[in-house]
């Protein structure tokens, strides 16, 4: 649709395939991607031509790599509690009556490991690298990319993920449960449309119940994420954070102990 600039939306033969295109920033998301992907979410939601969506990045080196932090000074550059409409973008995936598939093409990171977490099956291709980031700059995502993935990979794996920040082969995240199938690279697209044509051949309306069927069993998330991003709200606010950003920005390693300790009130903000 050419009111998109962000992203890329085409519908054909049953399939809706949404592709955020911003390869530049390795397919990180400002306010107006959040946006234009709700839109298309919701397009092909009630579009009964659609019977699966795909959701992908451009090229082959990023699916997501999140927030863009470029955009992030103290809160990005759109609307929502934290300036990006995150809460709406996981619930328009969840709430679209059919199935979402993430082609997991690259680096999903950060707020991209979410939407794969949120999206109803994942297929990588061996070059894909999974993992959280937040802590490392000054973020968190405190609802769905914290307790469904603790549903999806347990509570242990999902602990190690926001505590310790690593990066994950595909492999690892199949082991882990964070994907379903990891093929190799050259065969991502075949393989994304072989699952997208067994979609096709089920009941849409049944495919329908049995997904409100099982976001009605983790709903509850919503609740936590809205409290947790007002909160995150705030946080972004202290010099903590903004010391996260700055020094991804430098392309250093932050200060964030000294800064938590009072060392860095010169700098200006307050501490957590």
């Amino acid at each position: 649709m050419s009111e998109y600039t962000d992203i890329l939306y085409e519908v054909r033969d049953g399939i809706a395939r949404i592709t955020i295109n911003r390869p530049e920033k390795y397919n990180a998301f400002r306010g107006k991607t959040c946006d234009e992907l709700i839109s298309a979410l919701n397009a092909a939601s009630w579009d009964k031509a659609v019977g699966v969506v795909v959701l992908t990045g451009t090229g082959d080196k990023a699916f997501c790599t999140g927030g863009d932090q470029s955009a992030h000074n103290g809160g990005y550059d759109g609307r929502g509690i934290i300036g990006l409409p995150v809460e709406e973008l996981q619930g328009a995936i969840r709430d679209c009556p059919k199935p979402v598939i993430a082609r997991v093409n690259g680096f999903a990171i950060g707020g991209g490991n979410v939407l794969v977490t949120c999206c109803d099956l994942a297929i990588a291709s061996d070059k894909a690298q999974l993992g959280q980031v937040g802590p490392k700059v000054g973020s968190v995502d405190p609802g769905f990319g914290t307790a469904l993935l603790a549903r999806v990979v347990g509570e242990k794996r999902a602990r190690e993920i926001w505590y310790l920040c690593r990066r994950y082969t595909a492999a690892e995240a199949l082991n882990m449960g964070l994907v379903n199938a990891v093929v190799p690279h050259d065969q991502l697209d075949a393989e994304t449309d072989k699952w997208c044509q067994e979609i096709l051949a089920m009941s849409p309306t049944a495919l329908t119940i049995a997904k409100r069927s099982f976001n009605a069993d983790s709903d509850s998330i919503r609740g936590i994420a809205g409290q947790g991003m007002q909160a995150l709200s705030m946080y972004y606010e202290t010099a903590e954070s903004q010391e996260g950003v700055r020094a991804f920005l430098e392309k250093r390693k932050p200060k964030f102990r000294e800064v938590y300790q009072g060392k860095g009130e010169k700098d200006g903000g307050s501490n957590v």
